[in-house]
């Protein structure tokens, strides 16, 4: 994948996520709802100590068929799957001091992971998962990698109790089974970097607690179908086979804070309906086939901080000055490559929280705004491969901040004036053909920096939008405080 920001980066984002996350791929959620007989509080958890308290035999005997079916062939020398300590399985009591299953947890996630193995060359699931009849999570990463499969459908079967199904990284082939859709109470469904193919199920649409849907990183066809999730905060659908237009309603969506449709084959314009989405906080709609007028409601998003739509040959089009008025929030606008045309509009450099701005691959021509100087914060800008011309905006020690993460290059008429700052100091680094204004010789004279291929990603403090969270209560809430910006780099 290409890398687009620097580790350098001064960005540390006001929404980065706070919750006590261990693994950087799922949501694990528990639910007290009131007819599951269990009992929540401090006993939740891997040890079960207490005097007289037991696993539930029949579902221990399924524990013990689902590890084998992992590779776990030792499983059996486990005497009480709940009180063994193994982080991979979590139990919960009810009122007759009976311990059950609720979270099965396999795939090594790192080299110190303490859940349960599985040998990609033979494992498959196992159909005794049906007998976990409190099960709230199911969670496989790189099982299946080597023995591929189609997802079973009697997951189906898991309706009443399952909250979070991953199956991620596994190889899993075939489509999307549509018995996915008796899962209603189902809030996470992560099916990320398989093999699936065909469409998405319309059935989908059945779950209306779903929270977050990430189908990305498989070869799903046909268009995204027109339903709404009422209480979905997070949709990505990106790398996929996607084609069609963007449905309108996405916008009956209101909870979304994030959406990533990038590298797929959509079609047609930004549905208006977009503009009710007043939570959003990214969207990405990268390298696709969307064509303009470019999307003025998105001034409307007051909460966004990333918007993507690099590589859309929107144009011939131009940007409307007030296109941006009311998104004051936003620290990320990347827009390369979009056939752009016209002014760079005033209202860009009136946003003050903007970190990184990239206008570059497009016929932008006339002078680079003077509200640019205003844009403090900025780290990273790109307005190469454009038409423009005039001098630069820029004080001296916004240009050493961004150093060579500031593009200007294959302009053919940009300058800078005489007692600027620029003269001293920037010599030593390579011609960017960036002259003095009232030398006569544009390009010709001293350079500002030469601003070679930027090759690194923003890290730090950022952190991925899934986790493990073990109150639902305030899921909504903290979600909205997680850090989006490394999807992006993921996915541009």
């Amino acid at each position: 994948m290409a890398q687009h920001f620097s580790k350098r980066t001064p960005l540390v984002l006001a929404f980065i996520c706070v919750l006590p996350f261990a693994r950087p791929f799922t949501v694990i959620m528990q639910d007290s709802g009131g007819s599951s007989g269990l009992v929540d509080g401090p006993q939740t958890g891997f040890s079960m100590n207490k005097d007289g308290a037991r696993t539930e035999p029949k579902e221990q005997e399924a524990v013990y068929d689902i590890m084998r079916a992992t590779g776990n062939d030792w499983a059996t020398e486990i005497p009480d799957v709940c009180r063994g300590r193994w982080h991979g399985i979590e139990c919960m009591p009810d009122k007759e001091n009976v311990y059950h299953v609720v979270s099965l947890m396999f795939g090594a996630l790192s080299d110190d992971t303490a859940f349960p193995t599985c040998d990609p060359t033979r494992s498959h699931i196992s159909r005794s998962i049906t007998k976990l009849p409190y099960l709230r999570t199911l969670f496989f990463y790189r099982c299946f990698t080597h023995n591929p499969q189609p997802i079973p459908a009697f997951l189906g079967q898991l309706g009443q109790t399952l909250q979070t199904l991953v199956l991620r990284e596994n190889g899993n082939v075939g489509p999307i089974p549509s018995e996915l859709a008796n899962l209603t109470r189902l809030k996470v469904l992560d099916l990320h970097k398989n093999n699936l193919n065909g469409s998405i199920p319309v059935s989908l649409g059945r779950i209306n607690g779903l929270r977050s849907l990430d189908l990305s990183g498989n070869k799903l066809t046909g268009s995204i179908p027109s339903i709404s999730f009422p209480v979905l905060n997070v949709l990505d659908l990106n790398q996929n086979l996607l084609m069609g237009l963007i449905p309108s309603s996405l916008g009956t969506c209101h909870s979304l804070i994030k959406i990533d449709f990038s590298h797929n084959r959509l079609t047609g314009s930004i549905p208006d309906s977009i503009s009710n989405l007043r939570d959003l906080i990214l969207l990405d709609l990268s390298y696709n086939h969307l064509s303009g007028p470019f999307p003025i409601s998105i001034r409307n998003l007051n909460s966004l901080q990333a918007l993507i739509l690099k590589s859309n040959s929107m144009g011939p089009i131009t940007i409307p000055n007030y296109s941006f008025i009311g998104v004051r929030n936003l620290m990320i606008l990347i827009l390369s490559n979009m056939n752009l045309r016209g002014p760079i509009p005033e209202s860009l450099g009136q946003l003050p929280n903007l970190h990184v701005l990239h206008l570059d691959e497009n016929h932008l021509n006339g002078s680079i705004p003077s509200s640019f100087k205003n844009l403090k914060h900025v780290s990273e800008l790109r307005l190469n491969n454009n038409q423009l011309t005039g001098p630069l905006p820029f004080e001296r020690e916004m240009v050493w901040k961004m150093k060579s993460k500031l593009r200007l290059n294959n302009n053919s008429g940009l300058c800078y004036n005489a007692g600027s700052g620029f003269e001293d100091g920037l010599d030593s680094s390579i011609d960017s053909g960036i002259g003095l204004c009232d030398s006569g010789k544009p390009g010709s004279a001293r350079s500002v920096q030469h601003l070679g291929t930027l090759e690194e990603n923003i890290t730090g403090t950022i952190n991925t939008s899934v986790g493990t969270v073990h109150d639902t209560s305030n899921f909504v809430r903290s979600l909205q405080l997680i850090s989006v910006v490394l999807m992006i780099l993921f996915s541009l």
